[in-house]
């Protein structure tokens, strides 16, 4: 009875069905499901830190060779151009079945340049120079996008992308002002040009980009050096026009080496939803997850636990139990002893209605210390029910275990006969009492959830039902700096 068993619990809430309701005959363990407030929001996001990746956006060198009346043939040049600032008023998305198309519209833009002309004559030459400003006005940017997988990783291509621009007012200070209109006239339409293709060619750019961060993303998630998550894409992307729903494979294996996470049947996208239409996410993780991650670290011998501390220390001698188990003390008079907790089979987690409930299945040994040799006195078989619970506050998951049912039979014994009646009492007290609050005193400080370029679940909620837990919330940037904390108590 590993402490293991337990602590694995909350550490993997952050893994959580979808609130669409779909069906599939493949579908992963994990999903995540982004609504139509979460569409919105990462819109707003994405157009934002599409302009603060853009900005300043510098643009090609303008030429033209003109001819003004009474003055003749002029070459004027725009060069050092860059747009500085970019606003959107209005923006919208609309999922469709094979991709997201956005549309910012309303926008407008800044831009600046140098100008300078030269006029020559065979008796002389004129030159002058300044710098203008350029007001962008009515600029609609739209693009839609190809959200798919492939070969088990999210990918992003663009399937169009445009920029146009209505008009654009100009400036000038600097050099003389009847050329105002000669560069109204003729750079206004060479100018929209230029903003046009620019924005569209690094729109298409910065798409490409963010493809390639996709496909960094790895497909196996470390936890410690024991067990890795398999984060395989399996299932999606599913669009409607109102949601997004990805899933993924989410079993656990063990690192380097070929024990598996077992066979389970898949169905985690049946059913399911968050209560709320207004959560931005949601997060759902079925119990195979966890029944996974149990099998792993059963077959790395990690659940198994040595107990010869307490805090009520008498029942580490035998002393503590000759009222219990008389023939112990009688035999082992004043002996120090350990009891050593093996988990004979992985624990079996169920996630019910009320939270989840893991069955576990092990033997103690009650061990004597006489003359420093470890004598093993009795062997007895314990099935143990154990009931869990979490939250999440700001970005710390946390939560608390109870045991629900222990029920005993010995097993053998070299001291006679027990009385199972009062050892399980006393183990009953023991487990209550102290391993249960040792457990739950780490639980109730939390675990740091993980967090996407400084943003990370708000105002979240967690809800049990249909063999799977699901995490619904919203998103927000986390300007903080994160100190542990109990948040249940």
């Amino acid at each position: 009875m590993n402490p293991t068993i337990f602590i694995i619990f909350p550490t993997l809430l952050f893994l959580i069905s979808s609130p669409t309701h779909v069906k599939s005959d493949d579908s992963g363990f994990i999903s995540f499901g982004i609504s139509q407030k979460g569409i919105e929001f990462a819109k707003d996001l994405m157009i934002n830190t599409a302009i603060s990746s853009l900005i300043p956006l510098e643009l090609n060198e303008i030429e033209q060779r003109v001819q003004i009346p009474l003055v003749g043939k002029v070459r004027m040049v725009l060069s050092d151009i860059v747009i500085y600032e970019v606003n959107v008023s209005r923006s919208v998305v609309q999922p469709g079945e094979i991709g997201v198309t956005i549309v910012a519209s309303g926008a407008t833009a800044g831009l600046r340049f140098d100008w300078s002309y030269e006029y020559s004559t065979w008796l002389f030459e004129i030159t002058d120079s300044g710098v203008a400003s350029v007001k962008v006005e009515g600029m609609e940017i739209g693009m839609t996008l190809r959200l798919y997988s492939q070969q088990g990783t999210l990918r992003l291509s663009p399937q169009d992308c445009g920029c146009y621009v209505d008009y654009i007012s100009i400036k000038l200070d600097g050099g003389a002002s009847w050329l105002y209109q000669g560069i109204v006239d003729y750079f206004e339409d060479d100018i929209i040009s230029a903003v046009e293709d620019t924005i569209t060619k690094k729109v298409t750019e910065a798409v490409i980009k963010l493809d390639s961060k996709f496909q960094s993303f790895p497909k196996e998630i470390t936890f410690g050096d024991i067990a890795a998550l398999n984060a395989t894409i399996t299932d999606g992307p599913i669009m409607s026009s109102t949601s997004i729903l990805i899933g993924i494979d989410g079993l656990f294996t063990q690192i380097d080496s070929g024990v598996t996470s077992g066979s389970y049947g898949n169905d985690l996208l049946s059913r399911g939803s968050c209560n709320s239409p207004e959560n931005m996410v949601a997060i759902s993780v079925h119990e195979n997850v966890l029944n996974s991650a149990s099998l792993v670290y059963f077959n790395t011998n990690k659940m198994y636990w040595i107990v010869d501390n307490l805090p009520d220390q008498k029942l580490m001698n035998t002393a503590g139990w000759r009222f219990i188990i008389p023939k112990l003390y009688k035999e082992f008079p004043n002996d120090e002893m350990s009891l050593n907790f093996t988990v004979l089979s992985p624990p079996i987690i169920k996630v019910e209605d009320e939270g989840i409930v893991a069955t576990v299945n092990s033997d103690v040994i009650i061990n004597v210390m006489d003359a420093g040799e470890v004598i093993p006195v009795a062997c007895i078989s314990m099935d143990i029910e154990a009931s869990g619970f979490a939250g999440i506050s700001s970005n710390t998951i946390a939560g608390g275990i109870s045991l629900s049912k222990l029920t005993m039979s010995l097993k053998w014994s070299k001291i006679g006969t027990l009385h199972m009646v009062l050892v399980q009492s006393v183990m009953s007290t023991l487990i209550k009492k102290v391993i249960v609050p040792v457990v739950n005193l780490r639980l109730r400080i939390g675990y740091t959830l993980p967090e996407f370029y400084g943003y990370g679940l708000q105002n979240a909620s967690i809800a049990y039902g249909d063999s799977k837990f699901i995490v619904c919330s919203d998103i927000a940037h986390r300007s903080y700096e994160y100190s542990p904390h109990r948040i249940l108590s």
